[in-house]
């Protein structure tokens, strides 16, 4: 009986560390499970905790600098997706670091029912998501230790579609732009669930996530493609060829549509990367930061 016990609790962390990838695979939205599970996050050098303010709205952060490189350093910041956190892009950070990368990764109020900054979902906004970004730029834009010749937007899924819109309005401000997986689908998506006005009501509940109207009514009219070419500098868009909740026909009109872009689909990876497709994904960032050519499509 002791042993089937022991076999018993052995068998419960295995199928405890299955469901929590399988969630992070298919669901996608949400982070992956090695960023998001606090036993699997990568330890951080240099790392401090920080707020930033944008007029009321609080943002939690974390800064991590490269500790063996001075004078102004180039900065990675970096955006979740729909109900993520700043855990991310955790296990990216020290290699961005061993390339003399800062990275700033933060919890977007209301983006999320485990964001630090704040949790109430019902206030999640793209256009607001959009504003603290920016405002997080000119903050960096401002401080003597960042070179403003290197700033690069990162993010994923929503965070994908809010750091190209935000590119797009900075313009030369982001020095490249790399999206994984990019929801540049949002707008269409929800006017095709809610055709017109009225249909939309005053809550939404998407993965028992719950969502006010504002969300859906202030992306009504946005033309995505139109807005997010406005940027002109690189791009790096990386996605799974399996994805099943952003097409990947959006990502390649978006390669096709932007001035300088690049597109690297990872085969049968889906929304939302496993280890190895993220080290693959890192694979492609590695070069695209350091400006060296590759074959992409």
């Amino acid at each position: 009986t002791e042993k089937r016990k022991i076999l018993w609790i052995e068998l419960k962390k295995i199928m405890f560390k299955k469901t929590l990838i399988a969630i992070a695979c298919i669901v996608g939205i949400n982070q992956c499970a090695m960023a998001q599970h606090p036993m699997l996050r990568p330890s951080l050098k240099d790392t401090c905790t920080l707020w930033l303010n944008n007029g009321n709205r609080q943002i939690y952060r974390v800064i991590n600098r490269p500790g063996t490189f001075t004078g102004k350093q180039p900065i990675a910041i970096i955006s979740h997706g729909f109900n993520g956190t700043h855990y991310f892009a955790f296990d990216y950070v020290n290699q961005l670091a061993e390339m003399g990368y800062m990275t700033y990764c933060f919890d977007f109020p209301c983006g999320s029912i485990r964001s630090r900054s704040d949790n109430n979902t019902m206030n999640m906004s793209i256009l607001d998501e959009t504003d603290d970004l920016c405002a997080i730029v000119d903050y960096f834009r401002n401080q003597p230790y960042v070179d403003t010749d290197n700033i690069v937007l990162w993010g994923e899924s929503q965070g994908g579609l809010v750091s190209a819109l935000a590119a797009a309005r900075l313009k030369d401000e982001v020095c490249k732009l790399v999206m994984f997986y990019p929801a540049l689908c949002i707008p269409d998506n929800w006017n095709e669930r809610y055709p017109r006005l009225e249909d939309i009501p005053d809550t939404t509940t998407l993965w028992n996530i719950k969502m006010g109207r504002r969300f859906f009514e202030e992306i009504r009219d946005m033309k995505v493609f139109d807005l997010i070419t406005e940027y002109s500098g690189p791009v790096l868009i990386v996605q799974g060829d399996a994805d099943r909740i952003v097409s990947i026909n959006d990502s390649r009109k978006a390669s096709i549509k932007y001035a300088n872009a690049r597109l690297h689909l990872i085969r049968r990876a889906g929304h939302g990367f496993k280890p190895h497709e993220r080290k693959e994904a890192l694979e492609q960032v590695i070069p695209f930061l350091k400006g060296e050519k590759k074959p992409y499509r």
